[in-house]
């Protein structure tokens, strides 16, 4: 029998005719046998998620004020799933020891998790699946690092002894027990650490749409679903901005040649798309475009800097000590140019660019704010270098000025900076070249 791994978001598992799916979903086949539960997400689209109903308690438990209110508004959205599901759940206790651990000793990170913990409590006892509580197996470091090899490690030993369970997604501990949360959409991760240590045949991820889609819908009208992805390229286009999938989900997987699954709750009879090791020779040569906003461009010119020693080194460690990570770092012959994030350089900026005239003594330097940066991808293209400078040449018609240009070498692999008003209008350009 296969062994398949499926994580269900909170769209999927908001409410009680969403469980009724997902218990569908599970039971269609026997090789689906270790599930990771999100927190009920939105019902509708003005609804709160449970998630940060449980942060509004930490916030007000941290103030010593009351979140009573809140906490029990949290326990009536569980009490409509348990009554509709028809099941026994003793919801008073677990908020009594939610509400005491506040009081006492108010953790954000232990206030965020309770929603996927209840969640995950709630789907295995309607399962009938034995429940698996991360904070026994998911390990970081006394200082908040992620420990993959003892996670990974200690979650085979629990899963591989169970022929089912379900595993509530976001949080693991640190050694002291005290409970840490990866970032927001963290369940995506703790799917693939389950699938990664049991060495799944798959690792499904059920949310609410049919798959990757090639641009963004809110910009692109109606954008093609991509069916078939690789890791990397997958990589690029989540970081660059395309949501479906946490970013850090990749690499148990990747690892390990795990294949994910996109797919969707309340269309499982779509194919979704697949993330893979290796793409194949397919119809389109670029297989999606996606773009982050908020970025500056720093361009450092001095002569021959390609020769000077050292020089993009000191460069960086002087954005590093000031704690500004770059995104991207173009070199030329007689220029380098950082691309970084313009929140976290506002605030120093003069401080930054004084610090790099007195060491490296440029012959200019320029600063180019309220950027955004594009990125289109297409592992496997035949005519990589083709569809690049139709891409350019379609920009450039429209009228958009572009400041930056980082082309990889072989497959398609470009990124492409645009000012912040011309980045939906870039974003229409390209989609409409490459669809």
């Amino acid at each position: 029998m296969s062994k398949i791994v499926c994580k269900f978001g909170g769209s999927s598992l908001a409410d009680a005719p969403q469980f009724f799916k997902v218990a569908e979903i599970v039971n269609a086949d026997p090789g689906r046998r270790y599930i990771v539960a999100s927190a009920p997400g939105k019902r509708y689209p003005v609804d709160v998620k449970v998630t940060d109903m449980l942060y509004k308690c930490y916030e007000l438990a941290a103030k010593k004020r009351d979140f009573g209110p809140v906490l029990h508004e949290v326990g009536e959205r569980f009490r409509y799933i348990i009554h509709n599901l028809g099941i026994g759940f003793d919801m008073d206790t677990e908020l009594d020891l939610i509400a005491s651990v506040l009081k006492a000793a108010p953790q954000r990170d232990y206030a965020a998790s309770r929603g996927e913990y209840l969640n995950a409590k709630i789907l295995a006892s309607f399962l009938g699946f034995p429940f698996v509580d991360p904070a026994d197996y998911v390990h970081f470091t006394d200082d908040g690092a992620y420990d993959s090899e003892r996670t990974e490690r200690d979650m085979a030993d629990v899963l591989t002894g169970l022929p089912n369970a379900v595993i509530a997604g976001f949080y693991g501990a640190r050694p002291d027990g005290s409970i840490k949360t990866f970032s927001r959409g963290g369940s995506d991760v703790t799917g693939a650490i389950c699938a990664a240590a049991v060495r799944a045949d798959i690792y499904e991820n059920w949310t609410d749409v049919s798959g990757m889609l090639a641009a963004d819908p809110r910009i692109v009208m109606d954008p093609r679903i991509i069916d078939r992805i690789s890791y990397r390229e997958l990589r690029i286009l989540s970081y660059m901005g395309a949501s479906v999938l946490h970013t850090d989900a990749v690499l148990p997987v990747s690892r390990a040649g795990i294949p994910i699954n996109i797919r969707n709750t309340n269309q499982p009879e779509d194919p979704g798309t697949m993330i893979v090791t290796d793409t194949y020779d397919r119809r389109y040569a670029v297989t999606g475009v996606a773009g982050r906003k908020g970025l500056s461009v720093v361009q450092v010119e001095k002569a021959m800097v390609s020769d000077g020693a050292g020089f993009v080194a000191i460069l960086l460690d002087i954005f590093r000590k000031h704690r500004i990570p770059f995104e991207q770092c173009l070199t030329g012959i007689d220029t380098v140019s950082v691309v970084i994030r313009s929140d976290l350089f506002r605030a120093g900026k003069e401080r930054v660019l004084a610090e790099i005239r007195e060491a490296l003594v440029p012959d200019m330097m320029d600063v180019k704010e309220d950027l955004s940066m594009i990125a289109v991808v297409g592992e496997g293209s035949r005519d990589a270098r083709g569809v690049t400078i139709r891409i350019l040449n379609a920009v450039e018609q429209a009228g958009i000025p572009v400041s930056t240009i980082n082309q990889g070498a072989g497959d398609l692999n470009l990124i492409i900076g645009v000012p912040e008003e011309d980045y939906e209008a870039a974003i229409r350009t390209i989609y409409g070249v490459i669809k």
